[in-house]
């Protein structure tokens, strides 16, 4: 293991930053006068030929977990303050007010503009942009961890919307229209022309295919990785200067200005990307519930 000279000993920032950011069996638990890591239970393995599977519940299963629920008390708590202030005749306000301006801009503003007739799908992506927004928030807690920081949380919410784009896509467009956009008919050739084209089109269209889900599951991990990288390597620049006599006061000031500098621009980039990642979803669902030419 290659440390710093100047590093104080039994300190070593790589391994403290991926213990932060890396799945694991252990939630730490880290208020500053109290500490204590709680260690998961894990289920026996799984052996199937020589694979072997452990489908133990990891600490990003339950802050997914959590998250989720947050969303749905949040809704529902929201709903019956609306309810009570509708049957009292009041305008909504305070928190009911706030998430309904929320999720009605969510539908106004995101699904229903890019998704034609998109009244069903208008659910699904309100749901997706609560529920990949408190998923960033959660790794911005002390001891929290952001289950979009990993790439198979990331890569299951990218499977989920390519289920509705593909399925929906079937469902609007029949199964000659849905064929069409695999082996896309072209015009102005003689039959043998157009039929040979279009079969070479076809890998091109399913690699397309293919690419949306990819990035929608690239982009939200890589962002909320790369930020949680950067604050941790910055909190490590105190430690890596610890041990320099003269430098403590100055560095340590200067490193607790830039992180919290760069924890309110993570705080932008949670709405951000769960803004992006619910746009993408509303985009690339209506592009196949056009007619495909």
């Amino acid at each position: 293991m290659i440390t710093d000279p100047t590093q104080e000993p039994g300190i070593n920032i790589g391994e403290m930053v991926l213990h932060h950011t890396a799945d694991a069996w252990t939630i730490p638990i880290d208020l500053g006068w109290w500490r204590k890591d709680i260690h998961l239970h894990r289920f026996a393995d799984i052996h199937i030929g020589s694979l072997t599977l452990n489908l133990s519940p990891t600490k990003h299963v339950y802050f997914m977990l959590l998250a989720a629920t947050l969303v749905f008390l949040m809704m529902w708590i929201a709903g019956r303050q609306l309810q009570k202030q509708r049957n009292t005749g009041q305008h909504p306000r305070g928190f009911s007010g706030a998430v309904e301006a929320a999720v009605l801009w969510v539908r106004n503003e995101v699904a229903l503009p890019n998704i034609p007739h998109g009244e069903r799908f208008a659910p699904l992506i309100v749901a997706l942009f609560f529920f990949v927004l408190f998923c960033n928030l959660l790794g911005m807690l002390p001891g929290g961890a952001a289950p979009t920081s990993n790439l198979a949380v990331t890569g299951a919410l990218a499977f989920l919307v390519f289920l509705v784009i593909e399925i929906g896509g079937m469902i609007k467009l029949g199964w000659k229209g849905y064929l069409h956009t695999i082996f896309p008919p072209v015009d102005g050739l003689p039959p043998a022309g157009s039929l040979a084209m279009s079969i070479g089109m076809a890998p091109i269209e399913v690699i397309g295919k293919l690419v949306k889900p990819f990035a929608l599951a690239v982009r939200l991990f890589g962002n909320m990785i790369a930020g949680h990288f950067v604050i941790l390597s910055l909190f490590g620049i105190i430690f890596i200067f610890g041990a320099v006599k003269g430098l403590n006061v100055g560095v340590g000031l200067l490193t607790a200005a830039l992180v919290t500098a760069i924890m309110l621009l993570e705080l932008f980039v949670a709405f951000l990307q769960a803004y992006v990642f619910a746009l993408l979803s509303a985009v690339f669902i209506g592009l196949l519930q056009e007619e495909h030419h």
